[in-house]
């Protein structure tokens, strides 16, 4: 009977140990599972709601509340100028639409330098910063980038010219003018006092341009100029200039011969 009692009392106790085990496993394994969700948490990317197209949109197009939803953004990488509340972005009302001034993508954040203030009216005259005016460029200038050049692409003008009688030349004239429209043909936005210099200087030789690249931020060298005689290295012959010889003064007296007058020479007096 003690046997019996004995080998219970160890089988209880055999029992009871494996049960604190499997409870310390638990634990451990919830502890484990709590550690690794706190860490999952605190690594996790923190998102705000911002407004973006729900289709593609591009230049001139009306932006409606049809055209726009909700989506989430990495809050750390937020770029300036979304717009969180349908207030901010419609805030005449829903009624209200927007111009789009770059065309956007699908799903693409929608920033206020992409479109226009509430209300705008349609056409070029949306897209021009205050200040600023449209210059169309001839068809034969832009077609070489056909189909590469984009809205907000920035561009470098180069004139190639004759001054008076020199011989002709070529120079940077205009550094990182923004275009602003596309259709349909190429505008860019100048200054009025630019304007007036592309003009004079479209009628006086040709205009060409080349793109800049999107990171270069810095202004072209308006002092780049070149002519035939620099790009092949021909040296300009050199004028001498010649002194200028003088004539001895020479003095006449009239003399009588007859009937007939001469003229003789003499020595000049003061």
């Amino acid at each position: 009977m003690r046997a019996v009692f004995g080998l219970v009392l160890l089988v209880g106790m055999g029992l009871a140990g494996f049960a604190v085990y499997m409870v310390n496993q638990y634990m451990d394994t919830q502890s484990s599972e709590l550690q690794r969700e706190r860490q999952r948490a605190a690594s996790a990317i923190r998102t705000v709601d911002i407004y973006a197209p729900s289709r593609d949109l591009t230049y001139g197009d009306l932006l409606r509340i049809d055209d726009v939803k909700i989506i989430k953004y990495a809050r750390d990488f937020l770029p300036q100028g979304v717009f969180a509340t349908e207030e901010e972005l419609f805030p005449e009302g829903v009624d209200t639409p927007r111009v789009v001034r770059i065309p956007m993508q699908a799903n693409e954040p929608i920033l206020t330098a992409k479109v226009t203030e509430a209300g705008a009216p349609q056409g070029i005259t949306a897209l021009l910063d205050p200040g600023m005016r449209a210059f169309p460029l001839p068809r034969n200038m832009t077609q070489a980038f056909e189909g590469e050049l984009r809205t907000s692409d920035r561009i470098d003008l180069y004139w190639v010219g004759r001054v008076g009688n020199g011989p002709n030349i070529s120079r940077l004239v205009k550094s990182r003018l923004e275009i602003i429209s596309m259709a349909p043909s190429v505008v860019i936005q100048v200054s009025q006092e630019d304007f007036a210099d592309l003009q004079v200087l479209n009628s006086a030789g040709s205009l060409s341009l080349t793109p800049v690249g999107r990171d270069d931020l810095e202004l072209g060298d308006l002092s780049i100029e070149t002519n035939i005689q620099d790009v092949l290295g021909i040296e300009a012959p050199v004028v001498v200039e010649q002194e200028e010889v003088i004539a001895p003064e020479r003095c006449f007296v009239t003399q009588r011969s007859g009937t007939e007058r001469i003229q003789v020479e003499v020595e000049c007096t003061d």
